[in-house]
């Protein structure tokens, strides 16, 4: 029993469940997050100490060549333009948590840079890794607002106030570099609109295979719920009946409650049996079942356990080749319509009718009445699975009163319903 309970369920201790204290909860809560348990939003709002770190280092060993390739060109670097490339950088820790003011924050940072006249380089990459963070998480105007403010700022920088800004001496930029500076303002953003569009897309398929999985959990649930009442209800209605009679006969006629009990022995242990089929497929829902699935090739087992019940049953016409889901609906719904006449009918006789046409199977279950309660003809759960089973293969279930007296039951199912289900 152990072992039951501790394996099939990711891990051994999972199948058990302790109570924990609120404390130890949190606790478990809080290393389950840093563990990797915590959800998309908990792992967005890390902070992303590795990748700052390295693209730190990046940016200054980066700018350090930077600064000796373009000396005379551009301010050497000195502890300010450090001081810049270091905050710079250091605002992309917060890049998942606040992406528009870090997608600013580094704009701003990278303008004051440009404004002072130190060397192109890779500080740029701050800003563009603001922008795809920022663009990927939904803010993509204000990205664009960034982008759009650093280009402004370089285009005053580098045409008009180049005269007053440091380094002395220096020329106005040629215009074909702004085209760079575009296309590389661009390159960035759609590259994030990208990622952006592919994680949404992610995103999609996750809540559609999860909708998915608990729809065939829920049909699941609904197939054993059925097959579950549909087995119990008509055993124990033989069950019910026999019991009845075991008693009303137990001291005048004991060979007669003999009998009797001999029936619900009988009917038990094959309602044990169909039961037991039921949750095996629970258990290994990947393997194919032991016995196969009941069909209309057992009405007359049907028919002899109504008769141990008291219930005469006439059978006209022959069962066909049908789909395995067919053959059981169709089986299922004559049980429960010949358990609803022992238990809710006064005739003790019943008609059951197949007849095969146009690529439909037709059956017609009737009994002469009258009722026995108010609820006569199965009117709960029992109809309601009937119906249910009829429409998950494209079929029709009609019940009620016959003119005559009695009721009828008639179900139409297609005969080739169920073959790629």
């Amino acid at each position: 029993m152990e072992d039951e309970r501790t394996q099939g369920r990711g891990g051994p201790g999972q199948g058990w469940s302790h109570p924990l204290p609120p404390w130890l909860r949190r606790r478990r809560g809080r290393w389950e997050d840093h563990a990797g348990g915590a959800d998309e939003g908990s792992r967005a709002a890390r902070w992303p100490w590795l990748s700052t770190v390295l693209l730190t280092a990046f940016v200054l060993v980066g700018s350090h060549f930077a600064a000796h390739a373009q000396e005379g060109e551009r301010a050497p670097l000195d502890a300010f333009a450090r001081v810049l490339l270091v905050l710079a950088c250091g605002l992309l820790l917060w890049r998942q948590r606040y992406p528009v003011a870090v997608v600013f924050g580094t704009a701003t940072t990278v303008a004051v840079y440009l404004g002072a006249g130190y060397p192109y380089g890779p500080v740029f990459l701050t800003v563009a890794v603001a922008c795809f963070t920022a663009v990927v998480a939904g803010h993509r105007r204000a990205a664009w607002t960034a982008l759009g403010l650093l280009w402004a700022v370089h285009l005053l920088v580098a045409h008009w106030l180049y005269r007053w800004l440091p380094p002395a001496g220096d020329d106005p930029a040629p215009f074909g570099q702004e085209i760079v500076v575009a296309g590389w303002a661009v390159a960035i953003v759609a590259i994030a609109e990208l990622a952006r569009i592919r994680r949404e897309q992610l995103a999609r398929d996750r809540v559609e295979r999860a909708q998915a999985a608990r729809r065939r959990a829920d049909e699941e649930r609904l197939r054993i719920a059925r097959e579950l009442h549909d087995v119990l209800a008509h055993s124990l209605s033989v069950i019910n009946v026999q019991s009845g009679v075991g008693l009303a006969l137990l001291d005048s006629d004991p060979e007669q409650a003999r009998t009797a009990l001999t029936t619900i022995k009988s009917a038990s242990k094959e309602a044990l049996g169909e039961v037991r089929q039921v949750l095996d497929s629970l258990r290994t829902p990947g393997d194919a079942p032991r016995t196969p699935a009941p069909g209309l090739d057992r009405l007359p087992e049907l028919v002899e356990q109504a008769a141990r019940a008291g219930l005469t049953v006439e059978v006209a016409g022959r069962p066909p080749r049908l789909s395995p889901h067919t053959d059981l609906a169709a089986f299922r719904i004559v049980q429960e319509a010949l358990t609803n006449v022992v238990r809710h009918s006064g005739s003790r006789h019943a008609r059951v009718r197949l007849d095969q046409g146009d690529g439909t199977l037709r059956l017609r279950i009737d009994d002469g009445g009258p009722a026995t309660g108010a609820d006569a003809g199965g009117s709960g759960n029992g109809l309601a699975g009937m119906r249910e089973r009829a429409a998950a293969l494209g079929g029709t279930i009609e019940a009620g009163p016959r003119p005559d007296g009695g009721f009828r039951v008639l179900a139409v199912l297609p005969t080739s319903a169920g073959e790629d289900r």
